[in-house]
């Protein structure tokens, strides 16, 4: 998890001034602008590719699927709360504090994975990646598309919700 945090924040910090660091298909759909789909599908491609570099590095078959069952109410409550948590921070933190964004997103990720059930996905690029690992962060394919719908729905209550408390409009 500490390497995750790391990475997520030395990442957002390099890649922000280029490419907005836009690593999270939920951001991407629920902020305002830009062709989507080609975002989205290279969010989901990076997912996958880095899975798979990931079982190459550490002598894992490169295929493999997910077998840790994530599902249940819990679960999916936990992934709305963290994927909200997330929006509202970015939608605040860009506000207020846009030099600390990288800090402030890596940091989030870090309280949620562990004051969440089900250790904050918060990015359906993310769950699709690991629907094809059987590494102790894999996600059962069959639970991914839950996980997905509540990274949604806390998706856009987030930034809805960060609108509201700025004033700023929502859409």
């Amino acid at each position: 998890m500490a390497a995750t945090v790391a990475g997520l924040f030395v990442l957002i910090t390099i890649l922000g001034p280029v490419s907005g660091a836009s690593f999270n298909p939920a951001v991407t759909l629920v902020v305002p602008g830009g062709n989507r789909l080609p975002v989205i599908a290279a969010q989901i491609v990076g997912g996958i590719g880095g899975t798979l570099l990931a079982h190459a590095m550490f002598g894992h078959a490169v295929i493999e699927t997910g077998l840790k069952i994530r599902s249940g109410e819990g679960q999916w409550l936990g992934e709305m709360v963290a994927t909200f948590g997330l929006l509202l921070t970015i939608r605040l933190g860009q506000k207020h504090r846009p030099e600390a964004l990288p800090a402030l997103v890596a940091a989030w990720i870090a309280a949620a994975y562990w004051f969440t059930s089900s250790t904050s996905f918060a990015n359906p690029a993310v769950t699709i990646a690991r629907a094809m690992t059987d590494s102790f962060a894999g996600i059962r394919p069959i639970d991914a598309p839950a996980f997905i719908a509540a990274q949604m729905i806390g998706a856009w209550f987030g930034w809805r919700s960060g609108g509201w408390l700025i004033s700023e409009d929502t859409e």
